[in-house]
């Protein structure tokens, strides 16, 4: 009976431990408290001036060139005194043609015009005389008489013009057979051959007049009433060192086919550009305001940009925002913040949305 009593003791003690554990098994755990994903510093959107730029490509070209061409035909290239890249001046001799054909003849004219010129002087004393006559009242000269003198006075003095025309002529031709620079510049073709046989308005040489060069940009129509005459203009060639020049004039049309306006912006004589290069540029179009952050605050993920606002939680939320402008390692905040918002600053990459962060040194940039 003892021995019963005792089972039964123990049967019920094990049956009260049982149920004790199992509502302590049961009851809710302590909420664990959660680590943080990264340990991060705080900046904000901060507002400075910026400058207003507009980029654009485009081809360097002469600002204008000279075609140098032969006047006169038939003549042999006897001399050519200048190569590709040679600098001129006005007035300068490029090349020379043969002249033994034009001094002969320009000989032949003096020589006629020298027979017309005697010939002048004879009838011209004849003429005289026979007006002294017809005035002293003599009758010794008919009326008829008087005017063949005249007539041949006349005569002679015209054929003397005709003649000094010719060596007018014969003189032009020779000067002709020197070609000159028309101004000041740069020989940038040579087509001149030496023996060769010119013609008339045959390109021989193309220079480049006074060494001067332009960057025509190619600007899209809603951009061009931007832009003003006078404006800075930095452009960069292929060996990316930019260059000052100024936009001298806006075209009046725009392309049919782009819908983008050319921009003629002159090079200083010192750009180390060359014609028929292409070349970037920015057009400086003033200071403006802006609210922007640091690149490593910013995250680009399927085309779109998004920043990371820290909440007092210390959740992060990401936030898309929308960007213009760069400077430097900073970009232009156009929406989706405030300037007291308060975002990580960098490693935005390793974070995703609800993200719980560690802030050190928390301050706005």
């Amino acid at each position: 009976m003892i021995a019963m009593n005792k089972t039964l003791l123990a049967v019920a003690l094990a049956a009260a431990m049982t149920t004790l554990v199992g509502h302590v098994l049961a009851a809710d755990p302590a909420p664990a408290k959660a680590r943080p994903a990264l340990t991060v510093t705080l900046t904000s959107p901060a507002q400075s001036d910026w400058t207003q730029s507009l980029l654009a490509n485009g081809s360097v070209a002469a600002w204008q060139e000279a075609i140098v061409g032969a006047e006169i035909a038939g003549l042999r290239l006897a001399d050519v005194k200048v190569n590709v890249g040679d600098a001129v001046k006005r007035g300068q001799l490029l090349a020379q043609l043969s002249t033994d054909t034009v001094q002969a003849e320009l000989a032949q004219s003096r020589a006629a015009a020298a027979e017309s010129r005697a010939n002048l002087a004879s009838a011209q004393g004849d003429a005289d005389r026979a007006r002294q006559l017809q005035s002293s009242g003599s009758g010794a000269l008919s009326a008829q008489q008087l005017a063949q003198y005249l007539t041949v006075e006349a005569t002679a003095k015209a054929r003397l013009d005709a003649a000094q025309a010719r060596v007018n002529s014969d003189e032009l031709r020779l000067a002709q057979t020197r070609i000159t620079a028309p101004d000041d510049g740069i020989i940038s073709a040579r087509l001149a051959t030496l023996g060769g046989i010119v013609q008339p308005g045959q390109e021989l040489f193309r220079l480049i007049r006074k060494n001067r060069l332009e960057w025509r940009a190619e600007v899209p129509t809603a951009e061009l009433a931007r832009l003003r005459p006078g404006m800075a203009v930095s452009v960069q060639g292929a060996d990316d060192k930019p260059v000052t020049g100024k936009l001298r004039v806006v075209s009046p049309t725009v392309d049919a086919q782009t819908r983008n306006g050319l921009v003629y912006v002159d090079l200083p004589a010192s750009a180390n550009l060359r014609a028929g290069s292409f070349a970037r540029g920015e057009f400086k179009l003033g200071q403006s305001a802006a609210l922007s952050l640091p690149q490593s605050a910013v995250q680009l993920r399927d085309g779109f940009a998004y920043a990371y606002r820290v909440g007092a939680d210390f959740k992060v939320q990401q936030t898309k925002i929308s960007t213009g402008r760069r400077n430097a390692e900073r970009i232009e905040v156009t929406g989706g913040l405030t300037a007291d918002a308060k975002v990580v600053a960098s490693g935005v990459g390793f974070l995703s949305d609800g993200d719980v962060v560690r802030v050190v040194d928390a301050k706005a940039n």
